[in-house]
C-alpha cells in the first residue's frame, strides 16, 4: 500500500512524462496490395468521381461549374486604412493627471491614458464626464463641449 505522500514519490509533473511503447502505430500504406490494409481496386477512395480520380482534388470554393459565391458578389476596390482616426478620450479619464500640468500626446501615452498608436493618430478630448483639474492642452483635438468644459475649469488650451 503506498503511503500519505505518494505524490512525493512519484514526482507527477509535465517534464517527468515518457512515452508509452506502441502507443502509434505505422501509416497505413494506401495501394500496396491487400494485405495492406487499403489495398486493391478503390483504395479507400470510394467508387467513380471526381475525387476517386489522380492529379488534383477540388478547388477551394468550387461549386460544380454553378457560378461561385465569389464571383457573384460585387467587387470591393481599393483598401480601407485602418485606424485613420484620432484616438479618443473623455474628459474624466483627465483626472489622474495632477493639477497645472501641461497635456499632450506624450504625456498621455506615457501615462498610459492612450495607447501608443495615439502618437501618430493624434488624440480628440470628448466631454462625458466632468474635469476637476486646471490643466492645459497642447496638440490635443477637442469637441465644442469639451471645450468650453476645459474652461470653465480654468484650464488653457
Amino acid at each position: 500500500m503506498p503511503s500519505k505522500d505518494w505524490k512525493k514519490e512519484v514526482n507527477m509533473d509535465l517534464a517527468n512524462i515518457t512515452k508509452i511503447q506502441g502507443n502509434k502505430g505505422k501509416k497505413k500504406r494506401i495501394g500496396r496490395g491487400g494485405g495492406s490494409g487499403k489495398g486493391f481496386h478503390t483504395v479507400g477512395r470510394g467508387n467513380k468521381g471526381q475525387k476517386a480520380r489522380r492529379g488534383r482534388g477540388i478547388p477551394i470554393g468550387f461549386e460544380g461549374g454553378q457560378v461561385p459565391l465569389y464571383k457573384k458578389l460585387p467587387k470591393i476596390r481599393g483598401f480601407k486604412q485602418s485606424g485613420s482616426k484620432p484616438v479618443i478620450i473623455n474628459i474624466g479619464d483627465l483626472n489622474k493627471l495632477a493639477s497645472g500640468d501641461t497635456v499632450d500626446v506624450a504625456k498621455l501615452v506615457h501615462m498610459g491614458i492612450v495607447a501608443k498608436e495615439a502618437r501618430y493618430l493624434g488624440v480628440k478630448v470628448l466631454s462625458k464626464g466632468t474635469l476637476k483639474k486646471q490643466l492645459t492642452f497642447t496638440g490635443v483635438g477637442f469637441s465644442k463641449s469639451a471645450k468650453n468644459k476645459i474652461l470653465k475649469a480654468n484650464g488653457k488650451i
